[in-house]
């Protein structure tokens, strides 16, 4: 993954409308895993429609610090 915000975020416009894999730390050492599609960037967050199949939720957004500091890992599928 990119080492600054600026570049992950470039990296993720590229990427929108594509499947994703969130894996997010939820605990010490507990991890939840998400499916969906990268549907939004905006300058500090990013948006993932989640499968309704599979999750309560139908969207969940994560900021880049997220990714940056790796308690957000994301996938392209």
């Amino acid at each position: 993954m990119p080492t600054t915000l600026a570049s992950i975020k470039e990296k993720l416009d590229d990427q929108l409308g594509k499947e994703v894999m969130l894996t997010a730390q939820t605990g010490r050492k507990k991890k939840t895993e998400r499916k969906g599609i990268l549907s939004e960037t905006y300058p500090a967050v990013f948006v993932v429609e989640l499968n309704q199949d599979e999750n309560a939720f139908e969207r969940v957004s994560y900021s880049y610090t997220d990714l940056l500091t790796q308690s957000v890992e994301i996938e392209f599928l």
